[in-house]
């Protein structure tokens, strides 16, 4: 049997997606030392402490470099490009368990054009971040006097390093010798290093950053508590309107059976039996359509699985592993977005599937890559550290076209030959049956605005969580309280569009799928209107760049959520709905 002709590039890109992923090597890599081994100080950001989002290179300030030139290994993975992480050598000699005695490792020329860089940096309270063995380190660049007339910079840099047998478990900082700064002068810069024996296990070396205080509040707990309750009392109401409702309808559906056509004809017929002939008709735009629930799926997949994998491999502790595992994961599972896509369009007969395919495998990176793509050219505007270096815009590009898309290829062609055969319950009629009029808020642009009401109040309090997470720089690392969330969205999703589909369809309106999609959907709105009241009252932001980076990443974040949201809104939706048409005899 001949291979087929996508093979080899499939494989090479897949090969090529694995290299750009963290991989075990030598020194920090694998976090053991020999004595005397080389330890690597990397210099990373350096920006405005109470707007933690701007960041620029640490040399971006006039800082000087230390005498070694060159180290046996560098790295960065795809993760940290994307994220900015350029991390540059501090040109410090630094050696496993070998203390380091306090010595001049460089001088700063320092001119006028210098001094006001370093007064600009110190007015603006800028920090800076450094890593060890990926340890963060945090500095602050100087201080002003009472008066704000002189300025001093922080020249000496005492580290303390803790190990426990050949492994890094602790690293701290401290900022000595307040130089003022006068210009036409020099500078020295200085370090020391001193090692000293640590009971900190290499497992809960990040223990000391995290923050138990905030995340495991009893507000947190509270919330969690009271989102399962609402589940609980949604779940029970839904089930209880609906089984008494559905008892009701189909007894009449069954008493109308037994009547004369004569009966029947004098009967008053209402209700959701009447669109049986066209409730499975294809929804508008089935191309759009079957996309937007292939890439929903997709997401759910993913957030799933990657909140597993950090429930259970603590990504927080390693630079850039986070995005690293999603995008590894979301190219895994193309093919999902495949499958549930092109059986969807294929059922709804739908004939340009090629086209389809390439709309759901592109969607969701045109619109993440479009956005990151704009928020670059404004970061590379103002020379900031978020801007993602050509080679791995490159990188991302590959991916998608040779790994997203041909797994995506084999999920559509698996979907169209598995489930793309219509099976539906009922027949549908030739002529579409005329809608009637109905009720202000029976109107399906009503029931969209009001179906994300109840999912966005299921997690509301977890955004908070989520945004100061990302936003304030504290690393979030209660995954099980994330998982909670997302079954409960899950839940609370499913009920509030099967009664929103209910009411729809019992006002004889057949227009159900997009309007289970749209109705639970909507959450996103929620939430990015939520990402406006964050904004302006939880963080310190200012600026084109700031503003632009904020509203276009949560913008890309509630768009995911609410294409995920409505995705699982109409395929709850749509088992209810075949189970109650399949449930009643109809002629």
């Amino acid at each position: 049997m001949r291979p087929l002709p996508g093979a080899p590039s499939v494989a090479a890109a897949a090969a090529l997606l694995l290299l750009l992923l963290p991989r075990a090597r030598a020194d920090e890599h694998e976090h053991t030392y020999q004595d005397k081994e080389e330890v690597v100080l990397w210099m990373n950001t350096v920006g405005p402490y109470h707007n933690r989002q701007e960041t620029y290179k640490y040399f971006s300030l006039p800082f000087c470099v230390g005498s070694k030139k060159s180290i046996s290994h560098y790295h960065e993975t795809l993760g940290e490009a994307l994220q900015g992480v350029e991390l540059e050598f501090s040109g410090l000699d630094i050696k496993f368990k070998d203390d380091v005695m306090p010595a001049t490792y460089c001088e700063i020329d320092l001119d006028k054009e210098k001094r006001d860089a370093f007064v600009y940096a110190i007015k603006n309270h800028y920090w800076y971040q450094m890593y060890i063995d990926d340890l963060p380190i945090w500095g602050i660049v100087g201080e002003a006097d009472e008066n704000g007339e002189d300025y001093y910079l922080w020249t000496y840099k005492k580290l303390e390093i803790g190990f426990n047998g050949n492994r890094i478990v602790d690293v701290n900082l401290t900022s000595e010798g307040k130089v003022k700064l006068v210009p036409n002068t020099k500078i020295q810069m200085s370090y020391s290093v001193k090692w000293k024996k640590s009971d900190v296990k290499f497992e809960d070396r990040f223990d000391k950053y995290l923050d138990p205080s905030f995340f495991q509040h009893r507000i947190h707990w509270f919330s969690i508590f009271n989102s399962f309750m609402m589940v609980i009392f949604l779940v029970g109401l839904v089930s209880m309107i609906l089984m008494r409702t559905l008892r009701k309808d189909y007894a009449r559906y069954s008493k109308e059976e037994e009547m004369d056509d004569m009966d029947r004809d004098l009967g008053d017929e209402y209700g959701w039996k009447q669109v049986h002939g066209d409730v499975f008709r294809p929804s508008s735009h089935p191309l759009i359509f079957s996309s937007l629930i292939g890439s929903g799926c997709q997401i759910f997949a993913v957030s799933l699985i990657v909140i597993i994998v950090a429930m259970i491999e603590d990504l927080y502790t390693e630079r850039g592993s986070m995005l690293s595992t999603a995008i590894f994961v979301y190219a895994a599972t193309s093919p999902v977005n495949g499958y549930f896509g092109g059986s969807l369009y294929a059922r709804q007969g739908g004939r340009r599937w090629i086209k389809q395919m390439f709309i759901g495998a592109f969607l969701i990176p045109a619109m993440v890559c479009g956005t990151a793509f704009f928020i670059n050219f404004i970061a590379i505007y103002y020379h900031a550290s978020r801007a993602i270096p050509f080679g791995t815009m490159v990188a991302v590009c590959c991916i998608c076209f040779f790994v997203i898309l041909p797994l995506n290829l084999v999920g559509t062609i698996l979907g169209r030959n598995l489930s793309g055969q219509p099976n539906f319950p009922c027949r549908v009629n030739a002529v579409p049956r005329p809608i009637p009029e109905k009720k202000w808020f029976m109107e399906p642009a009503v029931i969209v605005c009001l179906g994300g009401i109840l999912p966005f109040g299921s997690i509301f309090i977890e955004m908070y969580f989520i945004f100061t997470s990302f936003w304030a720089y504290k690393i979030y690392y209660v995954y099980g309280f994330m998982m909670l969330v997302l079954v409960i969205l899950c839940i609370v999703t499913v009920c509030v569009t099967i009664v929103c589909t209910y009411f729809l369809l019992n006002a004889e309106d057949y227009r159900w799928q997009w309007t289970s999609f749209l109705s639970a959907a909507s959450t996103a709105i929620y939430v990015y209107m939520y990402s406006f009241y964050y904004y302006f009252f939880k963080t310190k932001m200012y600026g084109l760049f700031q503003t632009s980076f904020y509203f276009g990443y949560m913008a890309v974040f509630s768009t995911a959520l609410g294409i995920m949201c409505g995705a699982i809104g109409y395929m709850g939706t749509s088992a209810f709905v075949r189970k109650i048409y399949t449930n009643v005899k109809i002629d």
